[in-house]
């Protein structure tokens, strides 16, 4: 009986130059798909992070007003790793973000002011994979995320941006997904996989916080693992895998 073939993923388009990365919290693009950001921050694109929270409510032992000050640091030089300087936060409150116009309205903002290509976010469904239940705060930021990509390029939706000066944005062609249970493209990872375990190690007090193993062994064996995984889809190179949607 011969082993069933694993349908291989296409590479990612490659034909764009400006990107946004939006999601909920500090450390989601660096567990998710930090390894890709760095390959093309190296071709010369430009990407941008818009994070809702500042991860405030994410450290059990560190208050709110202590914590989400902490975690900002964190994430602005863990972009530095990866080559990303712009680094904004919306402030909705970590753990209770609600999916609804006024999420839809600042992240439609977002993506007028650094007018993206691309448009990048982490897994909007229930579940990890069909196993492991999700977190509203990512369901909420991820389904948020692919109605404002719309919503950017339409005058009518959100007026007042408009008289604010952000003018319509209908130059969105793709949004990516990391994290989703239903890749359709991939990224190399080859390159950029070191860079990405340093990115991540970026947010020590979250991980120490998190869990007992050495940062650097859980920071590596994690990444590696994810990576190895996707490549099975990519001609067996280490890959990082999204789900793409066309507009």
């Amino acid at each position: 009986m011969t082993e069933p073939t694993i349908s291989q993923l296409p590479p990612m388009p490659d034909d764009w130059q400006r990107a946004l990365a939006v999601v909920a919290h500090p450390d989601d693009l660096e567990y998710g798909c930090a390894a890709a950001i760095a390959s093309w921050t190296d071709a010369g694109r430009e990407v941008s992070y818009v994070l809702a929270t500042r991860g405030e409510a994410g450290i059990d032992t560190l208050e709110p007003a202590k914590c989400g000050p902490l975690r900002e640091r964190e994430q602005r030089a863990s972009a530095a790793v990866v080559g990303v300087s712009d680094v904004g936060f919306l402030d909705h409150a970590d753990g209770v973000i609600e999916y609804g116009p006024a999420l839809r309205r600042d992240i439609a903002a977002a993506i007028r002011r650094h007018r993206p290509e691309l448009v990048i976010t982490l897994n909007h469904r229930d579940t990890w994979g069909g196993t492991f239940w999700n977190t509203p705060d990512h369901v909420a930021v991820g389904r948020a995320t692919l109605d404002a990509a719309g919503d950017a390029g339409n005058r009518w939706i959100f007026p007042e941006l408009t008289e604010q000066g952000l003018e319509p944005w209908n130059g969105v062609r793709w949004v990516a997904v990391a994290g989703s249970g239903n890749p359709t493209h991939a990224v190399d990872a080859t390159d950029g996989l070191e860079r990405a375990v340093r990115s991540l190690l970026e947010h020590r007090t979250y991980i120490e916080a998190l869990t007992d193993e050495d940062p650097q062994t859980y920071a590596r064996g994690l990444l590696t693992g994810f990576a190895e995984e996707a490549g099975k889809r990519f001609g067996n190179r280490p890959a990082v895998a999204f789900e793409l949607f066309p507009r």
